[in-house]
């Protein structure tokens, strides 16, 4: 049984490629649904930094944000070598 004098620490760690990959689908379905060109889109804003370019629909700015850039276009790459490296083979 645990001592009721301490405090328990409870950590959950969401692994952050999860995270970016599911931050990704979801602006990219909310700018396909407000009928924008997702990718077009989406290198306006890694390269401006300028969250404008992403819709509010879904919330897909606010959570775009709360994800650094170079995070965005590290699992970009990522995922590209991944595609490219299986066809490869």
């Amino acid at each position: 049984m645990a001592d009721i004098n301490n405090t328990q620490y409870f950590n959950v760690n969401a692994d952050p490629e999860i995270r970016v990959k599911m931050v990704l689908d979801i602006v990219y379905n909310a700018m396909a649904e407000k009928g924008y060109n997702p990718v077009n889109q989406m290198v306006g804003y890694i390269m401006s930094g300028d969250p404008t370019y992403i819709t509010s629909h879904k919330n897909a700015r606010s959570l775009i944000m709360k994800v650094e850039r170079d995070e965005l276009v590290e699992e970009l790459l990522k995922e590209y070598i991944r595609n490219k490296s299986w066809q490869m083979k």
